[in-house]
């Protein structure tokens, strides 16, 4: 499968999920995000998630444009770093557990790490 159907897959299925969780969040979850202080906290991680699969669709329609190589490891570090960004927001905030606010900068190392290396890409 080519690099630019994996993002487009990626960034689709991150923006689908991201909607549906904000929704579901909105509603459903409503009750224990304001029990747990948490909703700004839930709101964030829907943002981040979707800015995220907003960028990895950009980056399917510059495939050509970017190292190959290095355009793959960015990928892969947003999709993780959004995946345990994201997620750590989104188990603190149902958890009320906040340890898991102790995860969330991994993901923001692993999402600044994916932002240089698209940067690293560009250059030819």
């Amino acid at each position: 499968m080519s690099l630019q159907r994996k993002l487009i897959i990626l960034g689709a299925l991150l923006g689908g999920l991201s909607v549906g969780l904000g929704a579901f969040g909105a509603h459903a979850l409503k009750a224990i995000l304001v029990a747990n202080n948490r909703i700004e906290t839930y709101e964030l991680a829907v943002r981040y998630q979707f800015y995220h699969a907003l960028a990895l669709l950009v980056m399917a329609a510059l495939t050509d444009k970017l190292q190959a190589n290095k355009l793959s490891w960015s990928t892969l570090l947003i999709t993780s770093g959004t995946v345990v960004f994201s997620g750590s927001l989104y188990l603190l905030s149902l958890s009320g557990v906040t340890t898991w606010g102790a995860v969330t900068p991994i993901g923001g190392v692993l999402l600044i790490a994916g932002w240089l290396l698209l940067l690293l890409s560009a250059r030819k």
